[in-house]
């Protein structure tokens, strides 16, 4: 019988771009992916945390490009894209991640400046990164697009309504991403809850703020984003090549009974 079953969780040889790869989220993948034998495009809006991060994965035998890039902005992602295929000859891995959140509050109160700025990031962002990407993907087997989506585009969480709306608009965009660009490249997202990162901060660091959070998660802890890698692995590599469309919620269970 011909052995159909995939392979595991490596990525040698593949060629993963990251956005928002300076910290957290996006640098926690980003290691995981250069442990498991990809070769990295890190992009952030700055170059600072990318090459300290770049150097990391150096020091550890991986290869890393960093390059400073603003999502929001097509022409700096085109420009990224066409550094990741000069530097390596393709892409084969996209980590939608970089994200921004100006407004903390009721979502009425959001200034237009303010909601402008969550999709120019948060939505927008991503679109054009799949734009530049996939035409760079097209023939590379195993081509796969990640989003970092969040469990507030599920349920509301208090303070974070614009931010809610862009991740729900995240979750739409990868579904009709998954259909529109099968079989040739997949597309799934991961849904975090409370991560503790820097971005995250005002939802944990405080006592009150974190035992408020605490109560609602069943797990009774925040993540870390080394929660994350395990789902990410797996969508990038042929663990998942019979998966597309998906959503992975790695919450802690929060969203069994609602938000916080």
């Amino acid at each position: 019988m011909r052995d159909t079953s995939p392979s595991t969780f490596g990525l040698d040889g593949r060629v993963a771009v990251v956005t928002g790869a300076s910290r957290g989220i996006g640098a926690a993948i980003a290691q995981a992916f250069a442990a498991a034998g990809a070769r990295l495009v890190l992009a952030s809006r700055k170059l600072d945390g990318l090459t300290a991060v770049a150097e990391r994965i150096r020091a550890a035998g991986g290869e890393a490009l960093p390059v400073a890039c603003h999502t929001g902005r097509a022409a700096d992602v085109e420009a990224l894209a066409a550094r990741a295929e000069e530097a390596f000859g393709g892409i084969d891995i996209l980590v939608n991640n970089a994200a921004t959140n100006p407004h903390f509050g009721p979502l009425l109160e959001a200034g237009e400046a303010q909601w402008d700025k969550t999709f120019e990031v948060n939505v927008k962002g991503y679109v054009h990164a799949v734009r530049a990407v996939v035409p760079r993907m097209r023939g590379r087997p195993g081509a796969s697009v990640i989003n970092v989506a969040s469990v507030a585009g599920l349920v509301p969480h208090s303070g974070l309504g614009v931010y809610g709306v862009s991740k729900a608009a995240v979750l739409m965009l990868t579904r009709t991403l998954a259909a529109e660009l099968a079989p040739e490249v997949r597309v799934n997202a991961i849904a975090p809850g409370l991560i503790e990162t820097r971005f995250s901060a005002a939802l944990w660091s405080a006592p009150e703020a974190r035992e408020r959070a605490l109560s609602a998660i069943p797990q009774r802890r925040t993540g870390q984003p080394e929660d994350l890698v395990g789902a990410a692995l797996y969508l990038a590599g042929d663990a998942s090549r019979y998966t597309t469309g998906a959503v992975i919620v790695i919450d802690g269970g929060q969203t069994l009974g609602g938000a916080y």
